[in-house]
Order: C-alpha cells, then structure tokens, then sequence
C-alpha cells in the first residue's frame, strides 16, 4: 500500500476509502505509524487505544463495503481521524487540562467528542495545550512548548496549539480546540489552517474543563472552509445536560451586498509583515462588487476585551478549579497561576460592575452591527518567536488578544481564515467576526473569499480543497415550504430572494398535470405565470423546487411578490400540496404559453438560443 498523503483532509480520506486505495483500518493504521515516527512529542499528551480505534476503523469499513457512498449519509465523518485537545474528555483516555496533578479519566465522552464519533470520526490523540487554556501562546506546558509547523523558532499559538500542529503536520483530518479568548483563533491564523469559532451555546461544552464556563467554545480546526463546517454540523444541538447550550437563530447569508468593517487604525506593533498581509486581504475584499468596506473605531471592542483578565472574568477562570488551586497551585505552571490568581483582588461588587460595563459593550456592538455585516481583523497583530514569549510572557500573550478578546464575552461567532504567507516563511491569517447566529452567513462568505487568499495546504504546495455551498445548520425553528416555478429557481434572477431569508432547496419536482405556464409580457426581470387548468386533460405537469423558509422571514417574502403572482396552494404530481407561485387569470391575455416546454428554466434556454440564432443569422 503506498503512503498516505502527507497532509490529510476529510475530502481526500473518503475519496481514498470510495475508491477502493485505502481502507479504514489501512490508514488509521498508517496514522499510528506516521504519529509514533514522525510527530515531534510536543503536540501530544496522550494517545488513544490503537486496537480499538483500528476495530472500529473495521466496522466502519464493513458498512461503506456493504452500502457504498449511502453510509456517508449515515456516518458523515467516516473514518476520519481526528484530535482532541486534552481539556475535552474523551471517555477512556486521561485529561490532564495539561496539568498532570488534576488529570483524572473520564467514562463518558464530551457531548461534542460522542457526536462526532457517532458520525464516524476516530479519535487518535489528546493534544497538548496552554495549561488550563490559559494563553494564546501554546508554550505554558510541562509537556512542552508546541513548535510552528513553519519555523520551530516561533510559537504555534494557544491555547489550543497541539490541535492545530497536529493537523497542520499532516496526522489528523482535522481536531477540536477550545475557544475562551481566542484558543481557536490565534492557532490557526499560525498555522495556516481554517478555525471556526461558533456563537456561544451552539455546541455544548459539556465534558470541556472550564476557563471561562459562561464564555467558552469548542472550535473546529481544518484544512478548508467546507470541511470544517462538516465537523461543525455534526456537532451542533442543544444538550439538556449543558446549562449553557441553547440553538440560537441562524442569520441568513449575504448575497447582494455586503458591508464589512475594518478598524480603521489596526495595530500591528511594528510587525510590518502582518501589516502587509492584511491590507492584501483588505485590497482582496475592496476588489469584490458586493463588497463595501466601512472603516470605524475598534477601541471600544478593546476595552469590552480588557474585562476578560484586568476585570471579574478572570474570577470564573478561578471558579473552575475550585478547591484545586488552594490545595495544588505549586503545581501549576508559574505564569497560569499568577493569571488566576487576580482573581483573588475581585469582589462580587468589581464582578457587576463588570456585567454593566459588558452590558454597555453589547448595546455598541448592536450599534456597529447596524452599520456593517461583519468584521474583518487580523487573526493576530503579529507573530512571536518562543524566546520573544519567554522574555515578556504575559505582556506579548496579551497583544495576541488585541483581535479576539472581546468576541465571546459580546456572544459573537468568528472564523479564522489563512491569508498567505509573510516574506520570512510564517502564515498569516484574518478573521471575520459576526453577531451570534452569523456562523452560516460567516461560512458561505469565508467560502466564496478562500480561493483568492487561501493557496496552500497544510505545509504542502497542494491547493487546499474546494466547494460549492454549504448545508445550513439544523435550527428548531417553524418552517414553511414554498414551491417556485419562475425567477426564483436556483440560478435565476430573484433565487437570492430565498437565499437572503434563510430558505434552503428540499427537493425538486413537478406539479401534476394540470397547470399551464405562460411568459407575462412587460415583467422585470421576466417571469412566469403559473394557472391552473381548468381541463385537467388540457394541462401539463410543470418544474418546480420546494424551498424551506423559517415562519419568521416568510410574511416579508409574500409582501415583496408583485401582481399578478400571489401565493396559493399547488397540488404536485405525487398528490401531496404546497404553497407556491399562482397568477391572476386576467394577466395571460397577451401572454404566451410556454407549457409545452415542462418549465421556465427549458423556456429561458431555448428562448436565449433562439435570440443568439437570429443575431447570428442577421
């Protein structure tokens, strides 16, 4: 069997296992190989049982000969290994928050960890950390500082480093980090990787040893776009047993127009390679037609983002280890325990001073959200060696923050997108920044903007892997179905109408045949006119898509549909009934009849091939 690819992605494993080249077990077991001879010890803390995992590799190899392609749609993430880092349980495995006197063994996996192994994922390691999560550097370890997979002169970010290193080197597909202050963030704009970063709530953070409880995250990291919001989807939903998970409504993504907000000042403190890199990225959107850059004053977010380690918060960070730091905190690492221990300075008098101050900052952040979409930021102002962290380690950490601080305490979503590389080698990266219940909207975008920034996979040379759109994610919202027979099919001229509210394609069919399709004159752009026969056998059956829209969008979507269109009730050719697009008799009088061509799409093609001939002809 010939090597595994040196970097790995979800894509590339399953079209390996479809095609017959690998098996499961056959590259999980190459993962084990290439983890134990090539995986420098840093990245790290534990590993998982390799007879078990490569039995479930086996079973899972088992479904995809018996189903073929069908068992990705029961096990989305077959086969994929991945990483966790070690202040997720993981049931079975020790988890040490990377502080081997409170390591203890959980019997029950995080909620997020038995989704995605529910989904087919393998579980292959922990990894290594910033102790406790707290730091942005991924040096505050007694199982060591975790290298850059680019230069191992400089840091590889934290908290969650070993999760990023461990995808960035090629040993998993992809891996969850946490994200308090940045975690998922600052990691992956150093790595050259994708982070996603979802609202507050969206998946449950039961099992995660706290940082911040009220604030906490975990985040995806991955190769591309699309491939992390595969693992996104596969763990979202609410959890009874989490206090703090909930499904917050999904904002629909952007289409037309877009306007992004910028600092208008950014703070690079003197690093002229990240400078660089981030106007590119700025000239990259400016270039965009849909796009409309708003510059503004980021020094509000700033002090929201102070209250995270100069204010209360930092009492929640000592809350989480309770009678542990009073019995064991000689055994912390020097500098996560002086961090905590500002706490005991808070008095519960600083902690609702602090929820005012908080308050204030989330009325400005509905204020800016008024004037733009979403953000767009450095993922971090620059790049420190491990000897600059050494010399100034809380000083240098807190600048990392500059960027990312304020996102959780304000309940927003983010994703950390790679931009290229600075002159000296290291990657770069910016972030977009939206209101909670962005993280679709902020996907589709970052989906559409990566071919022009992101060029490179992994350490490789290798195009990072590519998509078309994105699946929204599941809400527990009421829904309506609307059948569309015109301008609003998918690559029509009004489709973005459905985009735009959030609606998603269910399926396509036809109506049963006793409608008749007619082209309205003078109508802008051109649509069609849907009636309903009153011959039966005189009718035709008739394309149409059902999309799904929330309840909440679809009073606007009705009030904006011209006459002589309305909404009625359509009856399809498998006898069921659904509202959609019907037209005024009166309006056909000078109309024609375009039945015959089974639909407005088969009308508009040949209608434009006609136009072309005559040109063509004349």
């Amino acid at each position: 069997m010939d090597a595994i690819p040196s970097v790995l992605t979800i894509s590339a494993v399953q079209g390996s296992y479809l095609s017959g080249k690998y098996s499961p077990v056959e590259l999980l077991a190459k993962v084990f190989e290439r983890i134990k001879h090539e995986s420098p010890a840093e990245i790290w803390i534990g590993h998982a049982d390799r007879a078990s995992a490569l039995a479930r590799a086996k079973e899972l190899g088992l479904t995809l000969a018996a189903e073929g392609a069908a068992a990705f749609k029961r096990f989305p993430l077959l086969g994929i290994p991945f990483a966790v880092k070690d202040n997720i349980d993981v049931a079975g495995l020790p988890t040490s928050a990377a502080c081997p006197a409170f390591a203890y063994t959980p019997s029950r996996s995080a909620e997020a960890v038995d989704r995605l192994q529910k989904a087919g994922a393998i579980v292959v390691g922990k990894t290594n950390l910033d102790q406790f999560a707290t730091g942005l550097v991924g040096t505050r370890s007694p199982y060591g500082a975790v290298k850059n997979p680019f230069n191992a002169d400089y840091i590889s970010g934290g908290s969650s480093s070993g999760s990023a290193a461990a995808v960035a080197h090629g040993f998993v597909a992809f891996s969850l980090g946490t994200d308090t202050a940045g975690s998922g963030r600052v990691p992956a704009g150093f790595c050259n990787l994708v982070g996603i970063k979802p609202t507050p709530g969206l998946v449950s953070t039961r099992g995660v040893v706290p940082a911040c409880r009220s604030l906490d995250c975990i985040s995806v990291f991955a190769h591309g776009v699309e491939e992390g919001w595969r693992v996104l989807s596969a763990m979202v939903g609410k959890d009874q047993e989490d206090p703090y998970s909930y499904s917050p409504r999904m904002l629909p993504p952007l289409v037309k127009k877009v306007r992004i907000g910028i600092p208008a000042q950014p703070e690079f403190f003197g690093d002229d390679e990240a400078r660089k890199l981030y106007e590119h990225a700025v000239g990259v959107l400016e270039a965009l037609p849909q796009v409309s850059i708003v510059p503004f004053d980021f020094s509000p977010l700033h002090e929201v983002a102070q209250l995270l380690y100069d204010g209360p918060w930092v009492a929640e960070r000592r809350a989480a280890l309770g009678t542990f730091f009073e019995t064991s905190c000689t055994d912390m690492d020097a500098t996560v325990r002086e961090v905590i221990r500002r706490a005991d300075g808070q008095t519960a008098v600083d902690a609702f001073n602090g929820i005012y101050r908080l308050e204030a900052g989330k009325r400005l952040a509905e204020s800016l959200f008024a004037q733009f979409d979403m953000l767009t930021v450095p993922t971090a102002p620059t790049h420190f060696s491990i000897a600059q962290i050494a010399e100034q380690p809380v000083a240098r950490n807190a600048q990392l923050g500059l960027y990312t601080n304020f996102v959780n305490l304000l309940g927003m979503c983010a994703l950390a997108l790679p931009t290229g590389f600075r002159s000296d080698g290291l990657p770069a990266g910016v972030t977009l920044i939206g209101p909670g219940g962005a993280d679709y909207r902020l996907a589709e975008f970052a989906r559409a903007l990566e071919p022009l920034l992101h060029k490179r996979l992994g350490r490789s040379e290798q195009e990072p892997p590519r998509s078309g759109s994105l699946t929204a994610l599941p809400e527990d919202e009421a829904t309506i179905d609307v059948a569309v027979v015109g301008a609003h099919l998918s690559g029509q001229s009004l489709n973005w109408q459905l985009i735009e509210r959030g609606a998603r394609l269910v399926r396509s069919g036809r109506t049963a045949s006793r409608y008749r399709l007619y082209a309205l004159p003078g109508t802008t752009p051109p649509k069609p006119g849907l009636i309903r026969s009153d011959d039966g056998a005189a009718g035709c059956a008739i394309e149409i898509e059902v999309w799904q829209m929330p309840v909440r969008q679809y009073g606007s979507f009705v009030a904006e549909i011209p006459s002589p269109l309305g909404i009625g009730s359509l009856e399809l050719e498998d006898g069921s009934s659904v509202q959609g697009f019907l037209c005024e008799a009166w309006a056909l009088k000078d109309a024609q009849d375009i039945s015959a061509y089974g639909g407005w799409r088969a009308f508009r093609a040949d209608a434009a091939f006609s136009t072309s001939l005559k040109k063509e002809l004349s």
